[in-house]
């Protein structure tokens, strides 16, 4: 891989970190309320949910993905999903009591569950099909400049995903930085706005899988 690939792959991999979505939320909370190693182990699952998807993308047929990409089916089950996670989220009131009676500054908790998260950040990133819609067109784009040399393929992707969570590393200790102006008021607060975004995300998905593009792109435009 030359100069200009690996330039472009990371610069892929920075943007990419930036994609407005559940993930995105769900890592600066889980960097500001449980620690950059935690953040860290959410994000890994991330990763692993993504280098699955490239494989899908890669080793399966054009044609199959393109069916699996467009089933509305698929679309409602992740959908469906993450409302309900987003409802759990919202309704929980384990920390109501605390937010009213005190102010007091939230501590990291000293243990975590490091394994729970790496999974909590697959199972978040692979329902989301519209990821494995990205992956599948960069490989139908990128796999025929680099004449479907499979090394080149993935050194390139490999790439892409270092560019990535190097910038996650960054949004992680940023948001780490703002662990001193969490009261259990503010938690309480970002936990709600949480499960409000992930149930708008949750719809969005549903309504991807119902709605024709030829639809989606008249409105925009």
């Amino acid at each position: 891989m030359d100069f200009y690939d690996f330039k472009n792959a990371f610069f892929i991999g920075f943007f990419m970190a930036f994609m407005i979505g559940p993930v995105f939320f769900m890592l600066i909370q889980t960097s500001i309320l449980k620690g950059a190693r935690a953040a860290i182990a959410f994000d890994l699952g991330v990763i692993l949910g993504d280098v699955s998807f490239i494989l899908i993308a890669y080793y399966g047929s054009r044609s199959l993905l393109e069916k699996i990409k467009d089933d509305p089916r698929l679309f409602f089950i992740g959908g469906l999903v993450l409302i309900i996670y987003g409802l759990i989220t919202y309704l929980d009131k384990s920390n109501k009591k605390e937010a009213i009676e005190t102010s007091k500054m939230v501590d990291v908790p000293i243990k975590n569950n490091y394994l729970k998260l790496f999974v909590k950040g697959f199972f978040l990133n692979f329902i989301n099909i519209g990821v494995l819609a990205f992956w599948l067109g960069t490989v139908l784009v990128i796999g025929p400049t680099l004449d479907m040399n499979q090394n080149a393929i993935f050194s390139y992707f490999g790439v892409i995903l270092i560019g990535y969570f190097v910038t996650d590393i960054g949004k992680i200790l940023l948001a780490k930085q703002l662990k001193s102006k969490m009261t259990p008021m503010v938690v309480y607060k970002v936990k709600k706005i949480m499960g409000i975004l992930l149930i708008i995300f949750g719809f969005l998905l549903m309504l991807k899988g119902f709605i024709p593009n030829e639809k989606i792109e008249e409105f925009i435009h």
